[in-house]
């Protein structure tokens, strides 16, 4: 079983704090204020009411036994930037942070953040795509240009396979799997064929997604 340690419980604490939860986590969340922890505690095996800015603080939570530290501050980015070091600092193994602007990210980064958590950003981003094209239903950025995409099966591929398609040589995508009504099935065979009522998911750049989907 995974720890974590949660530091800022606002919304986006409250919802990662929950996320975390379903997942049979050990969670222990801190914020300066009482109330913002207070309807967590059935979700947590440790909540603590603290300044995070002080080092002192940091080292009562045995930060290295934790996973993972998420620093969740919204208000004060200020604040952020020394709680990041500073878990650093005490031996964390690993700290995500959140960012609201593409400036906090890089200093987040650059102050210790193994990875910077830009949710505002991010949701934008994935439903400007979805949004942008009647064929595009969903999508799941992996980095380095490359992402999952969830797009239907054109009328020309209907009733054809993957190996008849010669669908990575052509389309420059691989084909994870096949979701009909909500099932997910891994496509594991070149012999694979397509249905008009079902979706793709593909792994792939969104330049090459939109050319075969436009």
């Amino acid at each position: 079983m995974k720890s974590f340690l949660i530091i800022g419980m606002g919304l986006f604490g409250h919802h990662l704090c929950r996320s975390l939860e379903k997942m049979d986590c050990e969670i222990m969340i801190v914020d300066e204020k009482e109330e913002a922890i207070e309807d967590m505690l059935p979700y947590v095996v440790s909540a603590k009411i603290g300044d995070c800015t002080n080092i002192e603080v940091l080292k009562t939570f045995d930060i290295p036994s934790f996973d993972s530290c998420f620093v969740c501050i919204g208000e004060n980015f200020q604040n952020s930037l020394e709680i990041t070091s500073l878990l650093k600092e005490c031996g964390a193994k690993r700290v995500i942070s959140k960012a609201d602007r593409d400036i906090q990210e890089k200093f987040l980064l650059r102050n210790g953040a193994d990875a910077v958590i830009y949710p505002e950003k991010n949701m934008a981003e994935r439903y400007a795509i979805r949004e942008s094209s009647e064929h595009i239903f969903d999508y799941i950025n992996l980095g380095s240009d490359y992402s999952i995409f969830e797009i239907d099966v054109l009328d020309r591929w209907a009733g054809k396979t993957v190996k008849e398609l010669n669908f990575r040589v052509k389309y420059n995508l691989a084909v994870l799997a096949t979701k009909k009504n909500g099932v997910v099935t891994p496509v594991i065979s070149g012999e694979s064929r397509f249905e008009k009522d079902e979706h793709l998911l593909v792994l792939g750049k969104e330049e090459d997604v939109r050319k075969v989907t436009k």
